[in-house]
């Protein structure tokens, strides 16, 4: 771990410090734990996690003492940092100097101490792990390897802490970003819709008050720009659906009776004539997302209804347990998915050459968020499927 050359730029230093956003930042079990082992390991009364600032001393943990800051002048750590030791070991014996002018800052007077620079990938000591006795002593080369090695976890734990709080300050902005994003559709949904609201009126209106001077071809137009413009409307809503679609998967948490969520969901869809939806009669999910559970079985059920032409269009969920997951089938008796689209048909805005039982094709819209929160469920999704022989969707959610 020490094998670099130490950085004497004190500016960089707390630079570098203010990167890993520890100084002061509360008491830690994982650090504690170290300097207990160091303690006992190397049979002394007190080992400290000293972070040092630019005027002060703190601990980021101290075993053995209760003295939580101290000056950083005159303090056995300041000598330590910039020693250029992979551990910087005194006594009073042999440096009395040290301990001399370092007697008034601790708690009681010291005789021995031992520090290991914690150091960054630039060379700069962000903190020592140190310890301290009240006589004169020495390490046996077993505990200047166990010092070593506990020094390098505690570095590791600081290391681990600067990532993650990097990872914080990212997902922040990115959330920032998605809000921004998520505003701007809006904004771009409701200035699309307007217009189009127009156009399809104002083309009803044509078409009712001059029913009796158009030709055939020319009601056929204005068909056709009615039939685009409810396409291109739902286009936006759905895209819409999408960017907001992260509001569903941040609903709380809860068990679930799946035939009642299913009831619920499938009453939707057998009003229609023809239809026949079967579901499990048992079956308790504990601790999941039911608004983003029931958005997948809406939206695959939905698809697995649309693209069927059979005179009787049927629907068939099943479900099982894993040690690991929830799994579900939805299969149905529709007009199916070819193999070369099947790669395709969870990415967002792809869109087959297929077209659903009233002649609209898809907006490549709704199978993306379904695969989106599903693996926000920590899951996956896969379809099963021949051309004009229906299709299987499976997919599965973690369980606690």
């Amino acid at each position: 771990m020490q094998h670099k050359k130490v950085s004497s730029n004190e500016r960089l230093r707390r630079a570098a410090l203010a990167e890993y956003a520890i100084f002061k930042s509360g008491e830690d079990k994982d650090y504690d734990q170290l300097t207990f082992l160091a303690a006992k390991i190397c049979q002394v009364p007190v080992a400290k996690i000293s972070i040092i600032g630019k005027n002060n001393i703190w601990y980021k943990s101290a075993y053995g003492t209760q003295l939580a800051e101290l000056p950083r002048e005159n303090a056995l750590c300041e000598h330590a940092i910039y020693a250029g030791e992979e551990i910087f070991i005194i006594n009073s014996r042999e440096h009395p100097e040290f301990f001399e002018n370092a007697k008034n800052i601790y708690d009681r007077e010291y005789h021995f101490y031992a520090g290991v620079p914690l150091l960054n990938a630039n060379g700069h000591a962000i903190a020592v792990f140190c310890i301290f006795d009240t006589k004169i002593r020495k390490l046996e080369e077993d505990q200047k390897k166990s010092l070593l090695a506990l020094a390098t976890q505690s570095m590791n734990l600081f290391e681990s802490r600067k990532q993650k709080t990097k990872l914080q300050h990212v997902q922040r902005k990115l959330k920032q970003k998605y809000k921004e994003l998520e505003k701007f559709a809006s904004l771009v949904s409701h200035d699309i819709k307007s217009p189009l609201a127009n156009i399809i009126s104002l083309t009803e209106l044509l078409k009712d008050e001059n029913k009796e001077k158009l030709d055939e071809q020319s009601r056929q137009y204005l068909d056709f720009l009615v039939e685009s413009s409810y396409s291109l409307r739902n286009y936006v809503d759905e895209i819409l659906s999408f960017y907001r679609s992260d509001h569903v998967l941040e609903k709380d948490y809860e068990d679930v009776h799946l035939p009642t969520l299913l009831k619920r969901i499938t009453d939707l869809y057998t009003l229609e004539e023809n239809v026949e939806i079967t579901y499990p009669e048992k079956g308790h999910l504990k601790n999941i997302n039911k608004a983003a559970l029931s958005q997948v079985f809406m939206n695959l059920i939905s698809n697995a209804l649309k693209y069927n032409t059979r005179e009787v269009r049927k629907v068939n969920i099943s479900f099982k347990i894993t040690s690991s997951y929830y799994c579900f089938e939805v299969s149905d008796n529709g007009i199916g998915i070819s193999a070369a689209d099947k790669g395709k048909i969870f990415q967002l805005f792809a869109t087959l050459d297929a077209k659903d039982r009233n002649g609209n094709p898809g907006s490549g819209i709704g199978l993306a968020t379904v695969k989106k929160h599903i693996e926000q469920m920590n899951g996956s999704i896969e379809v099963i499927s021949e051309k004009g022989k229906g299709s299987t969707f499976k997919f599965k959610i973690k369980r606690p």
